[in-house]
């Protein structure tokens, strides 16, 4: 089998199918974009054959194929994935991209609560050096491939805490505030029918009581006692949660509250300002 033959058996021309059969042969093969599409007639060894249809097995069944690779792309890096963490979406590059926008210290302390593979957190370490960064994650092998990314990515203005939301922090013998507070938690409701198609990933990172807000609730209740006067919460929550997230905020004394889209015109992320 060719490297056109192998293309061939997943999707049409053009489609996102053909794209990750695309991107897994360029894994397997540790071939660039270019030098794959200019080599089609290339034929596969045996064992690279079996490594391909095992992997086209495994995305028939809706496993995510940053699960197959080991990685993902965020921002400007590529991620270590693993079974034990969601897959970084592009959609939460909105939370990086307000971030940016925002007026903060050119020194700022920051918090990445739930971290996951610490993609917001090694983004916002990757643009901005002279930031003090907190990554935390109720869950030690999630915070083992978070700490394996920064090292990867060279990062080393971050840190990293055990422990769920807030609670991760009580070790500490000064209690920290912060210039910036961000998250991306649970926030999909467990009667949700897109939960079916997301059985790979874990669901303790996925999953929220309440309709999806508890853990929302949780982090903006206690978020003031954390944060320096003008700092900001920037969080992600599901599509149909801008008005609650909102409201939660306005209820907590926080001012600018507002609400951005993601890449596809949805309700995405919801800050405000502690003033």
């Amino acid at each position: 089998m060719n490297i056109a033959q192998a293309l061939n058996l997943r999707g049409q021309v053009d489609s996102y199918e053909r794209q990750e059969a695309t991107w897994l042969l360029e894994h397997i093969l540790k071939l660039s974009p270019l030098h794959l599409k200019m080599n089609m007639m290339q034929d596969l060894s045996a064992e690279q054959e079996q490594h391909y249809l095992d992997g086209l097995m495994r995305l028939a069944k809706n496993e995510p194929l940053a699960y197959i690779i080991g990685s993902q792309p965020f921002w400007t890096l590529d991620l270590k994935v693993t079974s034990d963490t969601l897959v970084p979406r592009p959609d939460t590059e909105i939370v990086v991209e307000t971030v940016l926008a925002l007026d903060l210290p050119k020194v700022a302390n920051v918090l990445d609560l739930g971290t996951g593979t610490g993609a917001i957190a090694l983004a916002l370490a990757s643009e901005k050096p002279l930031w003090k960064i907190t990554a935390t994650d109720i869950y030690a092998p999630s915070l083992d491939v978070a700490k394996f990314n920064a090292e990867k990515h060279g990062l080393n203005n971050v840190n990293f805490a055990l422990g769920s939301w807030y609670k991760a922090l009580m070790t500490r013998q000064h209690k920290d505030k912060f210039d910036l507070i961000v998250s991306n938690p649970p926030y999909i409701d467990p009667d949700d029918v897109h939960v079916a198609k997301l059985e790979y990933e874990p669901q303790r990172a996925l999953v929220a009581e309440k309709k999806g807000l508890s853990d929302l609730e949780l982090i903006i209740r206690e978020t003031p006692e954390w944060l320096n006067p003008k700092g900001w919460i920037v969080l992600e929550h599901g599509y149909d949660q801008a008005t609650a997230v909102q409201d939660l905020l306005k209820q907590q004394g926080f001012k600018n509250v507002r609400t951005v889209q993601d890449y596809g015109s949805n309700d995405r992320v919801s800050l405000g300002q502690f003033v």
